[in-house]
């Protein structure tokens, strides 16, 4: 099994940006989900209720420094904000970030039609994973919802559509539906991933941390920005447990490192 492509979202919830290799930290793939939106509130924005994210893209630059494109809008470029003013937020384990500025604000604001803060996230360490998500106490994450790195399979996926096309219509189901960061592929097994819990991509270990659940922004596709019922209606008739429908893993990184695509997936002793 190796790894078939590898994306960040250096802004939550906004389009990913497809990379040949990442480097690899203990909050999660460098530049990913460090940067939010949130509302007057502090509320950070997702695209189930502001789907218009999905078309905004946030591309980073060797400091982390971002240019923002969208359909329509005029591209901004966004320094870090070291420095800047910190901002209360309604985000777990982490009551405060920074202020992106009013220039990213308006462009977001526009973007949405409503009023809205670009925030950036200042060190990951200030923000433990949760023990209820597979944390062990003091792991820093990242502005993802509970793990620092989710990967996915192709083998699950096409399961997925064989299910689809067997129940209902065929249809495909884009992988970027899932948000991954890591996908595998190579797998003669669809959803062998529920049972890893110890393994290395390349020269990187990493641990099992959670299934991850899935929500409705799955059924948006994110090219077209269309509404439907897949793959939720799906996954809720073989992938139901616990009240929620399940697709891929969250993982935790044991060491710093690199991934790229082509790395071999390896289980085994852990070496950290």
């Amino acid at each position: 099994m190796r790894v078939e492509s590898i994306h960040i979202y250096p802004v939550k919830a906004t389009a990913p940006i497809d990379l040949a290799s990442a480097n690899v930290e203990l909050a999660g793939l460098r530049d990913d989900r460090r940067w939010a939106v949130v509302d007057p509130q502090g509320v950070r924005l997702n695209a189930t209720k502001h789907d218009r994210l999905l078309t905004a893209t946030a591309t980073p630059d060797e400091s982390g420094a971002l240019t923002l494109t969208a359909p329509g809008q005029t591209p901004l470029a966004v320094a870090v904000p070291v420095g800047g003013r910190e901002v209360p937020v309604n985000v777990s384990r982490l009551p405060t970030v920074v202020d992106a500025g009013d220039e990213a604000g308006d462009w977001f604001s526009r973007l949405l039609g409503e009023p809205v803060r670009l925030v950036w996230q200042d060190d990951p360490a200030r923000r433990p994973i949760s023990q209820q998500h597979g944390g062990l106490g003091a792991e820093p994450l990242s502005l993802a919802d509970t793990g620092p790195l989710l990967l996915t399979t192709t083998s699950s996926l096409a399961q997925l559509e064989a299910w689809i096309a067997d129940e209902h219509e065929p249809q495909t189901m884009a992988m970027r539906r899932f948000r991954p960061n890591v996908v595998v592929d190579g797998s003669d097994v669809p959803f062998a991933e529920d049972e890893w819990r110890g393994f290395h991509i390349g020269d990187v270990p990493y641990r099992f941390a959670e299934h991850c659940d899935r929500c409705v922004v799955t059924t948006i596709d994110p090219l077209t920005l269309a509404h439907g019922k897949e793959p939720i209606r799906t996954l809720a008739r073989h992938r139901k447990w616990e009240g929620k429908t399940w697709f891929g893993i969250r993982i935790i990184p044991l060491a710093a490192g690199k991934v790229s695509v082509g790395d071999e997936v390896t289980f085994g002793n852990l070496k950290t």
